[in-house]
């Protein structure tokens, strides 16, 4: 089962959540693969402080032009929709932050001017933290484009009986390509009004998507009633709700995972895995 753990703004307790569901699940003996797709500032090593035993370069291509073979006719530049290449005066400019990656210019060049040539964006780290398979992507400092990093990271992820995505937070594109596949989505929120402004935009996405999910109010009592109300009324599953605990944030302070610092937790997150399995398991009966 694939569970991507998703949340429509920062500081949620998203990673939180999906640590926690790894280090539970793994308790329970069977295989799990804890896969971080918050390639920008990925921090679920702070708290599973995995054993890195793999260390590789992930590049992606992008397009170089041979000025002696260029005759200017300008294609390269129609069909790129976001301006990565660029015919400008009697040049060519190439915008590689800005690449996607399609080959579309390549194929288009009528004199064989173009050749794609691999640029490096980051880096892809694999190891184990116990018995939880670790993988998680860095991205290079100034690089704009994530989502080919991500698509590498989730290729890393092994086989096993639970895969955890921790997506990054949002629902923009790299949002999409991490939650991309997944059996089910937990959607980590917290009871205040920016909270369930961005509840809001997720749960649209995720409907969009038309994907299995489901909510967890993390802190819940510390703020209002307002997300509450609005999952009841749009029909959405609060799976569980995670109290606001002063104790699971001085664990967390302290790069300590709530159920190993407070094991009466850990039933709580049992329950959670129950709720996602039968809810995919209706979905496919």
């Amino acid at each position: 089962m694939r569970i991507a753990v998703a949340s429509g703004k920062g500081g949620t307790g998203k990673t939180t959540v999906a640590t926690n569901l790894a280090y539970v699940a793994s308790l329970d003996g069977q295989s799990v693969a804890y896969v971080d797709c918050d390639v920008e500032e990925p921090n679920g090593h702070l708290f599973l402080k995995p054993e890195i035993t793999s260390r590789s370069p992930v590049a992606r291509q992008v397009p170089e032009v041979d000025p002696a073979k260029c005759t200017l006719c300008g294609l390269c530049g129609e069909i790129c929709q976001y301006s990565a290449i660029v015919p400008v005066g009697q040049t060519v400019l190439v915008y590689p932050e800005l690449c996607h990656a399609c080959g579309g210019c390549v194929l288009v060049c009528p004199s064989g001017a173009i050749a794609e040539q691999p640029r490096e964006i980051g880096r892809l780290e694999t190891g184990r933290a116990g018995a939880i398979h670790f993988v998680h992507g860095l991205l290079n400092i100034g690089e704009a484009m994530s989502p080919p990093l991500i698509r590498q990271v989730k290729q890393a992820a092994p086989d096993a009986d639970i895969v955890l995505i921790d997506a990054p937070p949002g629902t923009s594109c790299p949002v999409i390509e991490s939650v991309r596949g997944a059996d089910y989505v937990l959607l980590v929120t917290e009871p205040t009004p920016f909270g369930l402004h961005d509840l809001k935009l997720a749960v649209e996405m995720v409907r969009a998507l038309k994907m299995a999910f489901g909510v967890v109010i993390n802190r819940a009592g510390m703020g209002d009633n307002e997300t509450a109300t609005y999952c009841r009324a749009n029909r959405i599953e609060i799976i569980e709700e995670i109290p606001d605990d002063r104790r699971i944030a001085e664990a967390y302070s302290r790069g300590v995972m709530m159920c190993e610092a407070l094991p009466e937790y850990r039933s709580l997150f049992e329950k959670l895995f129950t709720a996602m399995t039968k809810e995919r398991k209706r979905r496919v009966g």
